[in-house]
């Protein structure tokens, strides 16, 4: 199988295209090859390299700075996605796209299932959401994997290398404690999605695959602290404040809950998803050997 892998410098792309090499050849595509803010470029790179799956792991993802990025952050997460699509058809693909919980608004209090009111409440959201819309629109072969608060060892920061790099300057960080959700690990989310590319053209549809368990941005940071120490890294935090939303404004408005339901996926993948824990304590295991 042939997979033309976008995004394949950030967190996601770079640890999927390690877990598919072994199997599959990978053609991983920069932002230096296909600009997705650049819409004319992605037909002739999808014609030249012929994949069998695309896999679209490129995104705007600055979420704060999307609320005045409108346009650029509509562009590579609304039309791209469609334009991927329209050009998969040419060639014969499946578009295999990754989405977000932010295309919920959080007001539920029970996990999200696929089927489940989009209602997204930010620009950031919006766009992913329209670019679900978008790939829908053309009737191609595609599935629409959504994700959750993300991180891995590759790509330029993310949460856990935030709190990190804070933990060695501050005796006390400050976390917001009413936002829930359920960390997920990029190793985790890259084995799942090489099963279902294994069998992609039989799981054409919207899916969900978070790492299981539930827990806010605080009770992230606390085991982020308490899995760094056991590890040896070089922290001098001493207390994690619980805070509010309301004590940390930010520009984009985000869901106060957005656990995503894995079950549909389960079933297919044999079983739920690992503990968000126990994928930390791989990830800072491998971010200590990198």
């Amino acid at each position: 199988m042939r997979i033309l892998l976008t995004g394949v410098n950030g967190q996601l792309g770079a640890e999927l295209q390690k877990t598919l090499l072994p199997w599959a050849e990978v053609v991983g595509v920069g932002r230096d090859r296909l600009d997705l803010s650049q819409i004319d470029s992605i037909p002739p790179v999808v014609e030249a390299i012929q994949p069998d799956l695309i896999i679209n792991c490129a995104a705007y993802t600055a979420v704060d700075k999307a609320e005045t990025e409108v346009e650029l952050a509509h562009q590579v997460n609304a039309i791209a996605p469609g334009t991927l699509a329209k050009a998969a058809t040419q060639v014969g693909a499946t578009l295999l796209h990754i989405s977000t919980d932010y295309v919920f608004d959080g007001t539920q209090s029970h996990p999200y299932v696929e089927t489940d009111t989009t209602n997204p409440i930010g620009e950031y959201g919006k766009s992913k959401f329209a670019g679900e819309m978008a790939i829908l629109q053309t009737g191609a072969p595609h599935i629409i994997l959504r994700t959750a608060w993300v991180y891995g060892v590759g790509g330029t920061g993310n949460f856990v290398k935030t709190m990190l790099r804070l933990g060695k300057e501050r005796e006390e960080i400050r976390v917001v404690a009413d936002q829930v959700g359920s960390p997920s690990w990029t190793g985790d989310i890259a084995g799942a999605i090489a099963k279902i590319a294994g069998r992609h053209q039989r799981l054409v549809g919207t899916y969900h695959f978070t790492n299981s368990g539930v827990a806010s941005w605080y009770d992230f940071a606390v085991a982020i602290f308490e899995e760094a120490t056991a590890l040896g890294f070089p922290l001098q935090v001493k207390r994690v404040v619980p805070i509010t939303t309301a004590d940390y404004p930010t520009p984009a408005q985000r869901p106060a809950y957005s656990v995503l339901s894995g079950k549909k996926l389960e079933a297919i993948l044999n079983g739920p998803a690992p503990h968000w824990r126990q994928g930390l304590r791989q990830m800072l295991a491998g971010l200590q050997a990198s």
